[in-house]
Protein backbone atom coordinates (compact mmCIF):
# COMPACT_ATOMS: atom_id res chain seq x y z
CA UNK A 1 0.00 0.00 0.00
CA UNK A 2 0.98 3.86 -0.82
CA UNK A 3 1.78 5.58 2.25
CA UNK A 4 1.08 9.23 2.52
CA UNK A 5 2.41 11.48 0.91
CA UNK A 6 2.19 13.82 3.91
CA UNK A 7 0.40 13.91 8.15
CA UNK A 8 0.55 15.80 10.96
CA UNK A 9 1.44 14.67 13.83
CA UNK A 10 2.58 16.43 17.30
CA UNK A 11 2.60 19.44 16.06
CA UNK A 12 5.55 18.76 13.26
CA UNK A 13 4.54 17.73 9.64
CA UNK A 14 6.10 14.52 8.62
CA UNK A 15 6.71 14.46 4.24
CA UNK A 16 7.53 11.42 2.52
CA UNK A 17 10.72 12.00 0.59
CA UNK A 18 10.17 10.72 -3.06
CA UNK A 19 14.20 11.47 -3.67
CA UNK A 20 14.66 7.89 -1.84
CA UNK A 21 11.64 6.12 -3.76
CA UNK A 22 11.76 3.33 -4.31
CA UNK A 23 14.78 2.45 -2.76
CA UNK A 24 13.42 3.19 0.84
CA UNK A 25 10.67 4.61 2.30
CA UNK A 26 11.47 7.55 4.81
CA UNK A 27 10.03 10.91 6.12
CA UNK A 28 10.78 13.89 6.43
CA UNK A 29 10.55 15.31 10.20
CA UNK A 30 9.41 19.52 9.21
CA UNK A 31 9.41 21.63 11.92
CA UNK A 32 9.59 25.52 10.28
CA UNK A 33 8.33 27.15 7.04
CA UNK A 34 11.42 26.77 5.77
CA UNK A 35 12.02 22.71 6.08
CA UNK A 36 8.90 22.87 4.25
CA UNK A 37 10.11 25.51 1.34
CA UNK A 38 13.43 23.31 1.18
CA UNK A 39 10.99 20.01 0.67
CA UNK A 40 9.51 21.74 -2.25
CA UNK A 41 12.62 23.20 -4.00
CA UNK A 42 14.62 19.56 -3.60
CA UNK A 43 11.41 17.64 -4.74
CA UNK A 44 10.92 15.88 -1.94
CA UNK A 45 7.88 16.92 -2.31
CA UNK A 46 6.28 17.18 -5.46
CA UNK A 47 2.83 17.25 -8.03
CA UNK A 48 1.16 20.26 -8.09
CA UNK A 49 -1.52 19.51 -5.58
CA UNK A 50 0.69 17.66 -2.67
CA UNK A 51 2.88 21.28 -2.92
CA UNK A 52 0.19 23.38 -2.03
CA UNK A 53 -0.79 21.14 1.27
CA UNK A 54 2.57 21.30 2.00
CA UNK A 55 2.69 24.78 1.75
CA UNK A 56 -0.47 25.23 3.80
CA UNK A 57 0.92 23.57 6.63
CA UNK A 58 4.20 25.48 6.51
CA UNK A 59 2.20 28.71 6.81
CA UNK A 60 0.26 27.22 9.27
CA UNK A 61 3.53 26.41 11.91
CA UNK A 62 5.25 29.44 10.75
CA UNK A 63 2.37 31.23 12.60
CA UNK A 64 3.00 29.87 15.82
CA UNK A 65 5.45 32.83 15.83
CA UNK A 66 2.69 35.61 15.20
CA UNK A 67 0.71 36.39 12.05
CA UNK A 68 3.81 38.21 10.29
CA UNK A 69 5.69 35.23 10.43
CA UNK A 70 2.84 33.15 8.86
CA UNK A 71 2.77 35.90 6.14
CA UNK A 72 6.37 35.92 5.54
CA UNK A 73 6.58 32.40 5.60
CA UNK A 74 3.94 32.14 2.55
CA UNK A 75 6.20 35.23 0.78
CA UNK A 76 8.74 32.31 1.29
CA UNK A 77 6.85 29.56 0.02
CA UNK A 78 5.66 31.25 -2.89
CA UNK A 79 8.72 31.16 -4.56
CA UNK A 80 9.65 27.78 -4.25
CA UNK A 81 8.43 26.54 -7.65
CA UNK A 82 6.76 28.84 -10.45
CA UNK A 83 4.88 26.66 -12.28
CA UNK A 84 2.29 24.74 -10.57
CA UNK A 85 -0.59 26.73 -9.27
CA UNK A 86 -1.78 24.98 -6.61
CA UNK A 87 1.03 26.22 -4.74
CA UNK A 88 -0.29 29.76 -4.83
CA UNK A 89 -3.70 29.01 -4.91
CA UNK A 90 -2.99 26.66 -1.36
CA UNK A 91 -1.17 30.12 -0.48
CA UNK A 92 -3.97 32.93 -1.32
CA UNK A 93 -6.68 30.50 0.73
CA UNK A 94 -4.22 30.27 3.99
CA UNK A 95 -4.03 34.03 3.62
CA UNK A 96 -7.52 34.86 2.93
CA UNK A 97 -8.04 33.13 6.52
CA UNK A 98 -5.71 34.40 8.22
CA UNK A 99 -7.03 37.63 7.85
CA UNK A 100 -10.29 36.57 9.37
CA UNK A 101 -8.87 35.21 12.46
CA UNK A 102 -8.13 36.38 15.92
CA UNK A 103 -4.87 36.23 17.56
CA UNK A 104 -6.09 34.12 19.84
CA UNK A 105 -6.21 30.55 18.41
CA UNK A 106 -4.16 31.60 15.05
CA UNK A 107 -1.63 28.63 14.88
CA UNK A 108 -4.52 26.06 15.66
CA UNK A 109 -7.25 27.54 13.25
CA UNK A 110 -4.94 27.62 10.37
CA UNK A 111 -3.61 23.74 11.38
CA UNK A 112 -7.01 23.10 11.04
CA UNK A 113 -7.51 25.18 7.10
CA UNK A 114 -4.38 23.12 5.94
CA UNK A 115 -6.31 19.71 7.16
CA UNK A 116 -9.07 20.76 5.13
CA UNK A 117 -7.02 21.44 2.27
CA UNK A 118 -5.90 17.89 2.61
CA UNK A 119 -9.28 16.34 3.06
CA UNK A 120 -10.73 18.62 0.14
CA UNK A 121 -8.15 17.40 -2.54
CA UNK A 122 -8.78 13.67 -1.85
CA UNK A 123 -12.11 14.04 -1.89
CA UNK A 124 -11.81 15.90 -5.19
CA UNK A 125 -9.62 13.57 -6.35
CA UNK A 126 -12.04 10.95 -5.93
CA UNK A 127 -14.90 12.29 -7.48
CA UNK A 128 -11.81 13.19 -10.51
CA UNK A 129 -11.25 9.30 -10.72
CA UNK A 130 -15.42 8.45 -10.89
CA UNK A 131 -15.55 10.85 -13.90
CA UNK A 132 -12.68 10.07 -15.74
CA UNK A 133 -13.59 5.86 -15.05
CA UNK A 134 -16.24 6.29 -17.45
CA UNK A 135 -13.89 7.24 -20.20
CA UNK A 136 -11.85 4.47 -20.81
CA UNK A 137 -13.46 0.66 -21.71
CA UNK A 138 -13.74 -2.41 -19.67
CA UNK A 139 -10.47 -4.01 -20.51
CA UNK A 140 -8.03 -1.30 -21.66
CA UNK A 141 -4.57 -0.18 -22.29
CA UNK A 142 -3.19 3.53 -20.93
CA UNK A 143 -0.28 5.58 -20.92
CA UNK A 144 1.04 7.94 -18.22
CA UNK A 145 4.12 10.36 -17.76
CA UNK A 146 5.25 11.86 -14.69
CA UNK A 147 3.58 10.77 -11.44
CA UNK A 148 0.18 12.38 -10.94
CA UNK A 149 -1.09 9.48 -8.10
CA UNK A 150 -0.79 9.65 -4.44
CA UNK A 151 2.35 10.75 -4.44
CA UNK A 152 1.56 13.95 -5.95
CA UNK A 153 -1.54 14.70 -4.39
CA UNK A 154 -3.49 14.17 -1.27
CA UNK A 155 -4.53 10.45 -2.40
CA UNK A 156 -6.36 8.50 -4.64
CA UNK A 157 -4.34 10.75 -7.41
CA UNK A 158 -5.47 12.91 -10.55
CA UNK A 159 -4.34 10.79 -13.61
CA UNK A 160 -3.68 7.58 -11.20
CA UNK A 161 -6.66 8.44 -9.33
CA UNK A 162 -8.66 8.01 -13.11
CA UNK A 163 -7.05 4.29 -13.50
CA UNK A 164 -7.77 3.45 -9.89
CA UNK A 165 -11.50 4.14 -10.01
CA UNK A 166 -11.34 2.62 -13.33
CA UNK A 167 -10.56 -0.76 -11.72
CA UNK A 168 -12.45 -0.05 -8.72
CA UNK A 169 -15.71 -0.25 -11.10
CA UNK A 170 -14.03 -3.89 -12.43
CA UNK A 171 -12.49 -2.65 -15.33
CA UNK A 172 -9.18 -4.57 -16.72
CA UNK A 173 -6.41 -1.54 -16.74
CA UNK A 174 -3.10 -2.38 -18.04
CA UNK A 175 -0.46 0.84 -17.65
CA UNK A 176 2.96 1.88 -19.39
CA UNK A 177 4.99 4.17 -17.48
CA UNK A 178 7.22 6.42 -19.49
CA UNK A 179 10.18 7.34 -17.33
CA UNK A 180 10.06 10.43 -17.15
CA UNK A 181 13.71 12.34 -17.98
CA UNK A 182 15.81 13.68 -16.47
CA UNK A 183 14.63 13.19 -12.61
CA UNK A 184 12.55 10.22 -13.72
CA UNK A 185 9.38 10.44 -11.26
CA UNK A 186 7.70 7.81 -13.50
CA UNK A 187 10.35 5.15 -13.06
CA UNK A 188 10.62 5.74 -9.78
CA UNK A 189 6.97 6.61 -8.00
CA UNK A 190 4.72 5.68 -10.81
CA UNK A 191 6.01 2.28 -11.22
CA UNK A 192 6.46 1.89 -7.70
CA UNK A 193 2.88 3.09 -6.98
CA UNK A 194 1.10 1.28 -9.12
CA UNK A 195 3.12 -1.68 -8.34
CA UNK A 196 1.98 -1.27 -4.41
CA UNK A 197 -1.25 -1.36 -5.41
CA UNK A 198 -0.92 -4.12 -7.59
CA UNK A 199 -1.82 -2.66 -11.26
CA UNK A 200 0.01 -4.71 -14.11
CA UNK A 201 2.34 -1.75 -15.15
CA UNK A 202 5.42 -1.64 -17.57
CA UNK A 203 8.06 1.03 -17.62
CA UNK A 204 9.17 2.41 -21.30
CA UNK A 205 11.64 5.43 -21.96
CA UNK A 206 10.46 8.21 -22.99
CA UNK A 207 11.70 7.71 -26.20
CA UNK A 208 9.88 4.67 -26.80
CA UNK A 209 6.25 6.24 -26.62
CA UNK A 210 5.57 6.19 -30.22
CA UNK A 211 6.38 2.50 -31.16
CA UNK A 212 4.41 1.28 -28.56
CA UNK A 213 1.30 3.80 -29.98
CA UNK A 214 2.24 2.47 -33.71
CA UNK A 215 2.17 -1.23 -32.67
CA UNK A 216 -1.40 -0.79 -31.68
CA UNK A 217 -3.19 -1.52 -28.29
CA UNK A 218 -3.32 1.81 -26.74
CA UNK A 219 -6.47 3.11 -25.61
CA UNK A 220 -5.70 6.33 -23.99
CA UNK A 221 -2.86 8.60 -22.62
CA UNK A 222 -3.48 9.86 -19.18
CA UNK A 223 -1.46 12.64 -17.56
CA UNK A 224 -2.09 15.33 -14.93
CA UNK A 225 -1.28 18.93 -14.83
CA UNK A 226 0.80 21.19 -12.82
CA UNK A 227 -1.66 24.52 -14.27
CA UNK A 228 -4.57 25.07 -16.98
CA UNK A 229 -5.17 28.14 -19.04
CA UNK A 230 -8.37 29.69 -19.51
CA UNK A 231 -8.20 28.27 -23.25
CA UNK A 232 -7.41 24.54 -22.43
CA UNK A 233 -3.85 24.79 -22.63
CA UNK A 234 -1.81 22.73 -20.16
CA UNK A 235 1.61 22.68 -18.55
CA UNK A 236 2.58 19.22 -17.05
CA UNK A 237 6.04 17.71 -16.67
CA UNK A 238 8.29 18.09 -19.15
CA UNK A 239 7.88 15.30 -22.23
CA UNK A 240 4.20 15.58 -22.20
CA UNK A 241 3.29 17.71 -25.28
CA UNK A 242 5.16 15.42 -27.76
CA UNK A 243 3.05 12.71 -26.01
CA UNK A 244 -0.41 14.90 -27.02
CA UNK A 245 1.58 14.76 -30.61
CA UNK A 246 2.00 11.06 -30.72
CA UNK A 247 -1.32 10.66 -29.41
CA UNK A 248 -3.36 12.71 -32.25
CA UNK A 249 -1.24 11.36 -35.10
CA UNK A 250 -2.31 7.87 -33.59
CA UNK A 251 -5.44 8.51 -33.37
CA UNK A 252 -5.52 7.51 -29.30
CA UNK A 253 -7.59 10.20 -26.45
CA UNK A 254 -5.50 12.13 -24.80
CA UNK A 255 -6.88 12.91 -21.37
CA UNK A 256 -5.77 15.54 -18.51
CA UNK A 257 -7.22 14.97 -15.22
CA UNK A 258 -6.36 17.87 -12.74
CA UNK A 259 -8.71 19.41 -10.32
CA UNK A 260 -10.36 23.29 -10.53
CA UNK A 261 -7.62 24.30 -8.70
CA UNK A 262 -5.00 23.64 -11.30
CA UNK A 263 -7.00 26.04 -13.68
CA UNK A 264 -5.72 29.13 -13.87
CA UNK A 265 -8.27 31.22 -15.40
CA UNK A 266 -6.57 35.19 -15.46
CA UNK A 267 -3.85 33.26 -18.32
CA UNK A 268 -5.98 33.41 -21.57
CA UNK A 269 -3.03 30.62 -22.99
CA UNK A 270 -0.18 28.73 -22.40
CA UNK A 271 2.00 31.67 -23.97
CA UNK A 272 1.19 33.10 -20.42
CA UNK A 273 2.62 30.05 -17.90
CA UNK A 274 6.17 30.32 -16.45
CA UNK A 275 8.11 27.47 -17.13
CA UNK A 276 10.49 26.60 -14.48
CA UNK A 277 14.26 25.66 -15.76
CA UNK A 278 16.82 23.64 -13.24
CA UNK A 279 19.52 23.30 -12.96
CA UNK A 280 22.01 21.16 -15.67
CA UNK A 281 23.08 18.93 -13.08
CA UNK A 282 20.19 16.94 -13.29
CA UNK A 283 21.05 16.07 -16.98
CA UNK A 284 24.39 15.95 -16.75
CA UNK A 285 24.19 12.85 -14.25
CA UNK A 286 24.99 9.68 -16.15
CA UNK A 287 23.30 6.47 -15.63
CA UNK A 288 26.08 4.25 -13.99
CA UNK A 289 27.22 7.65 -12.13
CA UNK A 290 29.47 10.12 -12.67
CA UNK A 291 28.61 13.72 -14.35
CA UNK A 292 29.25 14.70 -18.08
CA UNK A 293 31.66 17.35 -18.33
CA UNK A 294 31.29 21.03 -16.93
CA UNK A 295 31.42 22.84 -20.32
CA UNK A 296 28.84 20.97 -21.72
CA UNK A 297 25.77 23.33 -22.21
CA UNK A 298 22.05 22.25 -21.14
CA UNK A 299 18.43 23.79 -21.20
CA UNK A 300 16.59 21.61 -18.30
CA UNK A 301 12.96 23.05 -18.88
CA UNK A 302 10.65 20.65 -16.03
CA UNK A 303 7.70 21.35 -17.93
CA UNK A 304 6.01 22.21 -21.55
CA UNK A 305 2.70 23.50 -22.61
CA UNK A 306 -0.06 20.87 -24.74
CA UNK A 307 -2.33 23.24 -26.76
CA UNK A 308 -6.00 22.83 -25.63
CA UNK A 309 -6.79 21.46 -29.12
CA UNK A 310 -4.38 18.18 -28.72
CA UNK A 311 -6.62 17.78 -25.52
CA UNK A 312 -9.42 15.02 -25.76
CA UNK A 313 -11.43 16.01 -22.62
CA UNK A 314 -10.29 17.53 -19.33
CA UNK A 315 -11.31 15.55 -16.01
CA UNK A 316 -11.96 17.62 -12.99
CA UNK A 317 -14.06 16.76 -9.66
CA UNK A 318 -17.53 18.90 -11.38
CA UNK A 319 -16.98 16.60 -14.33
CA UNK A 320 -15.52 16.06 -17.55
CA UNK A 321 -14.90 19.61 -19.49
CA UNK A 322 -14.82 19.00 -23.63
CA UNK A 323 -13.52 20.97 -26.53
CA UNK A 324 -13.49 24.06 -26.90
CA UNK A 325 -12.29 24.71 -23.47
CA UNK A 326 -12.80 28.62 -22.98
CA UNK A 327 -16.20 28.60 -22.36
CA UNK A 328 -16.16 25.51 -20.52
CA UNK A 329 -13.79 26.91 -18.25
CA UNK A 330 -15.67 30.48 -18.27
CA UNK A 331 -18.86 28.80 -17.14
CA UNK A 332 -16.82 27.60 -13.96
CA UNK A 333 -15.02 30.38 -12.98
CA UNK A 334 -17.13 33.45 -13.64
CA UNK A 335 -15.66 36.87 -13.60
CA UNK A 336 -17.51 39.27 -11.00
CA UNK A 337 -19.05 42.66 -12.09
Amino acid sequence: MVPPVLYWKNNRLYILDQRVLPGAVMFLECTTAEDVAVAIESLAVRGAPAIGIAAAFGVAMASRDGRKAAFDASKRLVRTRPTAVNLFWALRRMEERMTSLPDDGLFENLIAEAGLILADDLECNRAMGCAGAELLPPACTVITHCNAGALATGGHGTALGVIRSARETGKDVKVFSCETRPVLQGARLTVWELLEDGFDVTLICDNMAGSLMKKGGIDAVIVGADRIAANGDTANKIGTYPLAVLARHHGIPFYVAAPLSTIDPGLSSGRDIPIEERKAEEVKRLPGGGMLPDDYTVWNPAFDVTDGDLISAIITEKGVLRPPYGPAISALFPKED
